[in-house]
């Protein structure tokens, strides 16, 4: 089972990829960096505490696991 802390740095590296990816799609989209930007970072923090929740779920259940 992975620790809290690994399951928080992989969710924070993954979301600073999502949130330059995102910032740059909306910035792409609305031609606005405020907007865009604006839309990564609401996408970011909601995207965090769903990533992280869901990997803790996922820590918890041992099925398909194999124990060695």
């Amino acid at each position: 089972m992975d620790t809290r802390t690994r399951t928080v740095v992989k969710a924070v590296i993954w979301q600073l990829l999502g949130l330059v990816t995102t910032g740059l799609v909306g910035v792409v989209l609305t031609g606005s960096v405020a907007l865009g930007g604006a839309m990564a970072l609401v996408s970011t923090g909601i995207g965090f505490v769903v990533y992280l929740v869901y990997e803790r779920v996922w820590a918890a259940i041992s099925w398909g696991r194999r124990h060695v």
